[in-house]
């Protein structure tokens, strides 16, 4: 559906984790009225509405990812099995239930429990701000396959992380410097990089608001089972910690995270 510029600038003055959702009820309360482009009217009177009844929309947890079942045209692994065993967990846990105990008056969204699943290192789904977050990773190792010195992992790599040894007829690979995103893999065209460790790192804490908080990663690159085990327990350490509907960030001590380090150290 069309918008005007007028609504397109009004809508982007939503706060960014609620927007997709005002965005959509937008377009379909305007459709069902038989418009055929959304106007600044039609923005305000959906915001409105979607504000004052905002209590009924909360299910008590919030989980992202970058572009859903269509997945990313980057990914360094799938992560959509992984998210629907994310949701199960999450809904099992009944946290808007605990949070209705716990939070006097009215809920809001930014008492729900945050997790996103990015595909790729581009982390589109901005998981260095949500309590949990997860990201596809792929990491290189050299094989003994010989390389040719065609310089095609050379160029895919954005990090400068693999430069050529010519003559010793290899590349070389700082694992400070990659992102584990697999690009190189993809690129090698004689397997002299294939992928040595496929999974998910996780990074634990993050926020914005008036205290922002960049989350921290775990040491790790972890199957889906043992995402699912750290997601798992850092719900039961958020139950045990929060008594008014803190946010997990403002509850995960750097003890806790060296806890979880030691716990997860691959």
């Amino acid at each position: 559906m069309k918008w005007t510029s007028e609504a397109e600038a009004a809508v982007k003055k939503v706060p960014f984790f609620v927007r997709k959702k005002v965005r959509s009820r937008i377009e379909n309360e305007a459709a069902k009225a038989g418009k055929k482009a959304v106007s600044l009217a039609d923005v305000k009177a959906t915001q409105a509405r979607f504000l004052s009844n905002m209590s009924s929309e909360i299910k008590g947890y919030q989980l992202d990812t970058c572009f859903g079942a269509s997945g990313c045209p980057n990914r360094a692994n799938s992560g959509d099995k992984l998210l629907e065993r994310i949701a199960k967990l999450l809904k099992k846990e009944d946290l808007l239930g605990f949070l209705k105990q716990q939070v006097k008056g009215d809920l809001k969204f930014h008492h729900e429990f945050r997790v996103t699943l990015a595909d790729c290192p581009n982390a589109c789904s901005q998981p260095q701000i949500k309590d949990i977050g997860i990201i596809g990773a792929s990491l290189p190792v050299l094989t003994n396959e010989v390389c040719t010195l065609c310089e095609a992992c050379v160029d895919e790599c954005r990090e400068k992380a693999i430069t050529l040894q010519k003559e010793k007829s290899r590349p070389d690979i700082d694992y400070d410097l990659c992102l584990a995103c697999g690009k190189c893999i993809e690129a090698c065209p004689t397997s002299t990089i294939k992928a040595d460790k496929k999974g998910f790192k996780v990074q634990l804490g993050g926020k914005l608001g008036r205290h922002p908080q960049l989350a921290k990663k775990l040491p790790g690159i972890y199957n889906a089972d043992k995402v699912l085990d750290i997601v798992k327990n850092c719900i039961t350490f958020y139950k045990s910690n929060s008594k008014r509907g803190e946010r997990f960030a403002e509850l995960f001590t750097p003890a806790d995270f060296k806890d979880f380090s030691r716990r997860y150290d691959s």
